[in-house]
């Protein structure tokens, strides 16, 4: 038996290091399918070698098998069958609800172990880290379902705040570290655990509500740093050092992201988790208004700018890929390439819903991964592009952002305003998620396509056939 449990720990250990190879693989568009392929075919043997060592220690009942093969059986089912259909503008949301999976997986480990342990066998070595485990796995829980909920209409993406809510937060906060205090001083009180398991879930509601659509991503982020520390927990209270290694591998990648997103978005954490952000509220109109004229243009106009350019930068954004039009925009610059034209794309880090989002969109179309370029890298190329063809972006392109005062200031935009010409694919002159009027559009040098990206692009590509023949 000793033999076989070392063998376990080394498929464990091989394991985690296939995790962290799988995780640095995942940092470039060109290797993160493998990336993904090879953390995957690494938690499935970690769960298989998880199962022998159950059984060779034995004391699976059939019940606890029944349990097991079910468990097993809808979740691989569930899991292949959100991967087969989920549109990529549902992906954040499909995250957060892996997230919330997670972090209620992690919490109730600890649940389970601390119920069934003798109170008295509990040390502070296992309450420590137990309670801390069903505290934050159940505000990611409770957290991701509400930011899910939000990305996906259930709930309004508003700041919702009532009479009390803050009271309501700063409370279970209180609530929660009282709880986890009184568990360590008396392993195995019920009425403690009970405490520690409420409180942080009413939290995880209260303090996720208050925030505004637009820094959902950003959130979403947060708690999968969350549910990687609660697992990462949840691996010290039952000594099982794999579940270490990935939460800590989760938690930390997470934390990273988080700050890299903040960051695009010149936004604090703090200011982001205290809500609010989004919803335009008392924010004066910048570029709209009476006396704001646009310059409106048709496919045939675009399609013999485009056509008889040297260079031209798509910028894509979340309207692509609400409109799932990113086979249009692959086949609109695979003709203007065969006519010479030089084509790139412009990647913002929070284009679309997450980091990454427009990366996997474009991917999805064959685009080639040398063509993708991020915010620093093409910024410098902008005034050299003869037209810069927006789709469906908006507050990543507002010019607004350099001028302080604004919703949008500071934060790192694409400088679209700097090319020859540009171009906006756009169904009408709506807001962003910030809530105030783009500069970009009433710019003389923009032209305005009023348009759904995949019709818009559609004409422009008939457009650049007629020009051919």
């Amino acid at each position: 038996m000793d033999t076989l449990d070392t063998l376990i720990r080394y498929v464990f250990l091989a394991a985690a290091a296939c995790f962290v190879l799988g995780l640095h693989l995942m940092n470039a568009p060109a290797t993160a399918r493998r990336g993904n392929l090879l953390s995957a075919g690494a938690m499935a043997v970690a769960v298989v070698a998880a199962v022998v060592s159950i059984v060779a220690h034995g004391g699976v009942d059939p019940t606890a098998w029944a349990v097991m093969v079910l468990g097993t059986a809808v979740g691989a089912v569930a899991g292949a069958h959100a991967a087969r259909t989920v549109r990529m503008t549902a992906m954040p949301q499909l995250v957060s609800l892996f997230n919330a999976v997670g972090g209620g997986a992690a919490a109730l480990l600890a649940i389970s172990h601390v119920v069934q342990a003798d109170g008295e066998a509990l040390g502070a070595r296992v309450t420590v880290p137990g309670g801390l485990d069903i505290a934050i796995g159940a505000v990611a829980f409770t957290g991701s379902l509400v930011a899910a909920a939000k990305l996906q209409g259930v709930i309004s993406g508003a700041p919702l705040v009532f009479r009390g809510s803050r009271a309501l937060a700063v409370g279970t906060l209180l609530a929660t570290l009282a709880g986890i205090v009184w568990l360590v001083a008396a392993p195995g009180q019920l009425p403690a655990l009970a405490l520690v398991v409420a409180a942080p879930l009413v939290f995880g509601l209260v303090a996720v509500l208050p925030i505004g659509g637009a820094d959902m991503p950003v959130v979403i982020s947060l708690l999968n740093a969350f549910t990687g520390l609660a697992v990462a927990l949840a691996g010290f209270v039952i000594d099982e050092p794999v579940l270490v290694i990935a939460g800590a591998l989760v938690g930390a990648s997470g934390t990273i992201l988080t700050k890299l997103m903040a960051d695009a978005m010149n936004r604090s954490i703090v200011a982001i988790m205290l809500g609010g952000f989004g919803t335009g509220r008392g924010v004066p109109s910048t570029a709209g208004g009476p006396a704001a004229r646009v310059r409106t243009v048709t496919p045939e106009d675009v399609s013999i700018q485009l056509a008889y350019a040297q260079k031209v930068i798509i910028v894509p954004g979340y309207g692509l890929a609400a409109a799932r039009a990113q086979h249009e925009i692959a086949t609109l610059a695979s003709l203007l390439e065969e006519r010479g034209v030089e084509v790139s794309y412009a990647i913002h880090p929070v284009a679309g819903r997450m980091p990454g989002h427009m990366n996997v969109l474009l991917a999805e179309a064959d685009v080639p991964y040398s063509q993708l370029k991020d915010l620093e890298e093409i910024n410098p190329e902008f005034p050299q592009a003869d037209v810069a063809l927006v789709v469906g972006a908006n507050d990543v392109t507002n010019p607004a952002a350099r001028r302080p005062g604004t919703p949008v200031s500071g934060m790192p935009i694409l400088d679209v305003d700097r090319a020859r010409s540009a171009v906006v694919i756009k169904r009408s002159m709506g807001h962003g998620y910030a809530g105030i009027d783009n500069e970009l559009y009433t710019s003389p040098r923009t032209g305005m396509l009023f348009a759904d990206a995949k019709q818009g692009l559609t004409e422009l590509i008939a457009a650049v056939r007629a020009l051919v023949r």
